[in-house]
């Protein structure tokens, strides 16, 4: 089955092949696989090469013009690099955009720091205004592209080589788990292993592909008069912990964020799991910080 940015990529060509308002900006990443459409529409597949904040700044010209822009690398490269741009070209402007992104926290660790971007969601979160969607599935990123091309609103897909094994679709958060002793928000990616972390465990288990806007409804329907919360997502610790705190400002709860950590740089280059492991999202680690967390 064709992964999360190979996905993306295939269902890229067939919006640009089939709906002239639509434009995609590249920054040299992925220019070969979209060769074809480019020879196709030579004037709507643009690649500015590896100059990402031209690569953001032509996207927003593209959205000003008229253009649905679809703008893609990286996300050390877009969100990090580029992040200037996006403030002032694309959210101070008010012009709408679909910023794809691929290689998330750490999911290329043999290419280093330079390719690795936990810190995107808490940046982009940053910014009003903006749509985040965190897929865990490829048909998952596929339906969230084509959702987000119609329209002028600013939208942030997120796509990662780690994936769950079934797609989950739906508005907000979705009960996959119900348990009577916390609620466990799984993000993306992170689903598969936090459902092996929680097996026997009495709590209820949330996921969410998409994180902004955050579902403070949903939340608080799943919640007790007093909770524990564990958010688990695949950036940043607590990235999302201010939403949790917001929807239940008047419900008394402990919140356990986990997620890449904060206080160290794993600076081994590894494999995927060596780094899923250091910062304890491996399912294992998942079950023993929820097992202390809860007891």
């Amino acid at each position: 089955m064709p992964n999360m940015r190979e996905t993306f990529l295939s269902t890229a060509e067939e919006i640009v092949d089939t709906d002239p308002d639509v434009a995609v900006v590249l920054a040299d990443i992925s220019a070969a696989q979209l060769a074809g459409a480019a020879r196709r529409h030579p004037d709507r597949v643009l690649n500015v090469g590896i100059r990402e904040q031209l690569l953001v700044s032509t996207g927003a010209g593209l959205a000003l013009a008229g253009l649905r822009p679809i703008v893609h690398t990286f996300s050390a490269f877009l969100v990090e690099r580029a992040f200037e741009q996006i403030k002032l070209d694309l959210s101070h402007q008010d012009a709408g955009a679909v910023l794809v992104s691929y290689g998330a926290s750490y999911d290329m660790p043999a290419e280093g720091r330079t390719h690795q971007s936990p810190g995107d969601v808490a940046l982009m979160d940053s910014l009003p205004g903006w749509t985040i969607h965190v897929p865990g599935h490829p048909d998952e990123a596929r339906r969230l592209l084509l959702d987000s091309v119609p329209g002028d609103g600013r939208v942030y897909l997120r796509l990662s080589a780690q994936e769950n094994a079934s797609p989950y679709f739906g508005v907000g958060f979705q009960t996959l788990r119900q348990g009577s002793r916390g609620v466990v928000v799984a993000v993306g990616p992170m689903l598969d292993r936090v459902l092996a972390a929680t097996e026997g465990m009495d709590v209820t288990v949330l996921y969410a592909a998409t994180i902004r806007p955050f579902d403070a409804a949903g939340l608080r329907a799943a919640v007790t008069d007093a909770a524990d919360v564990v958010l688990v997502e695949p950036y940043l610790a607590g990235t999302s912990a201010h939403c949790v705190a917001e929807a239940l400002a008047d419900v008394p709860h402990r919140l356990l964020g986990l997620g890449v950590r904060r206080d160290i740089e794993v600076r081994g280059y590894g494999e995927l799991a060596d780094h899923d492991l250091a910062h304890g999202l491996d399912a294992g680690s998942i079950a023993l910080s929820l097992k202390d967390f809860l007891r």
